[in-house]
């Protein structure tokens, strides 16, 4: 048995859930789709001091296999109880409104990750079955028709012009994450990633990142309602491509909802954002900004990314939650909440004398 690791994350939930009993019991164990093990799912937290979550899935055994660990940290920190399960609902007649109009929206993205049965998650992956997915994906993309037909570009042996206009676009994921490349997300770099866009690069997918597969919709403007019709026709296609290729679905877990490496993205995995401009919130204080996007249940970002920072008044306002919701609810949400703080937006804009 190893020794009980010097956990640098000591505030992080790893800290908090990977007790000397649990590490005595685990720590011997080997998964049996990629040989992952609790160590390497819990790297981030031991390398690093700054993690708040610090562990990662190398396939899906490891959810079942570590569920000493995985289930309370995962209830803890998605809200969820013991015995909640997850329910999938991507019916877009069932959505309400629009952001409205006028809002001061710059562009709209909303992205899921899917996982293929089968085969190990980014962090466990082997290099096989890494360049498995990538085959499967690239074979299954060339079916795609209609407004999302369009080519798929893998990294390895990438023209530069190719690589300049991914770049130019915004579309391209790079290698140098320290937490991924500390979670063994960027071995063998960069053989089997790539990048499939459509036509009017509206609807793309990442393969082989942080997860098997990142398919995101987006487009200019603040049609929200549009932007996730087309992710869920993209889902869609993706799994019918995939499934009549390989007889293999996505992975789906009835209590977690869709697996994906990373435990803070279990559930519906989406991130559906907009770019909005508030000043008048700018002026009344980002902090309380924050505060009230807590009470909306969105999060506030900067749009340079997660750990980018702010620029003038625009924010990268997104869904909060991943687990314990449907799609539908989290686009509901996030429609709602955009729609509120442009509202208070103006009327802040008026106290300010702006």
């Amino acid at each position: 048995m190893a020794a009980f690791p010097d956990i640098k994350s000591t505030h992080s939930l790893v800290a908090k859930h990977v007790t000397k009993e649990a590490w005595d019991k685990l720590s011997g164990h080997v998964t049996k789709t990629a040989g992952f093990t609790l160590a390497k799912a819990i790297a981030c937290a031991v390398q690093f001091d700054n993690q708040h979550v610090g562990i990662y899935a190398g396939d899906g055994d490891s959810y079942k296999d570590f569920a000493d660990v995985f289930d309370p940290l995962i209830q803890e920190y998605h809200g969820i109880t013991a015995d909640a399960k997850h329910t999938s609902d991507m019916d877009v007649e069932k959505i309400t409104g629009n952001v409205n109009p006028k809002a001061p929206v710059h562009s709209t993205r909303i992205r899921v990750g899917r996982s293929i049965e089968g085969y190990g998650l980014s962090p466990g992956i082997t290099k096989e079955q890494r360049l498995g997915v990538e085959a499967l994906f690239s074979s299954a993309s060339g079916k795609f028709s209609g407004d999302l037909a369009g080519k798929y570009y893998a990294l390895t042996g990438m023209d530069e012009a190719v690589r300049q206009q991914l770049v130019d676009d915004h579309f391209l994921f790079v290698s140098g994450d320290p937490n991924l490349k500390a979670a063994g997300m960027e071995r063998d770099w960069p053989e089997g990633r790539g990048i499939f866009h459509n036509t009017d690069k509206t609807f793309l997918v990442w393969v082989n990142e942080e997860d098997q597969l990142r398919i995101i919709s987006m487009e200019k403007g603040g049609d929200v309602l549009g932007v996730f019709k087309r992710l869920a026709k993209g889902i869609e296609a993706v799994g019918d491509s995939v499934k009549e290729e390989s007889g293999k679905g996505f992975m789906l877990d009835e209590k977690y909802g869709y697996v994906h490496s990373c435990p803070t993205n279990l559930g519906t995995g989406m991130r559906a954002s907009v770019h909005i401009d508030l000043p008048g919130w700018t002026s009344h204080g980002v902090d309380k900004l924050k505060a009230r996007c807590e009470e909306l249940a969105l999060q506030p970002r900067g749009t340079r990314g997660e750990s980018g920072g702010q620029t003038g008044c625009t924010y990268d306002i997104s869904n909060k939650h991943r687990l314990g919701y449907s799609e539908v609810q989290l686009v509901q949400t996030m429609i709602d909440g955009v729609n509120t703080l442009y509202t208070e937006d103006l009327a802040l804009q008026k106290k300010h004398g702006m």
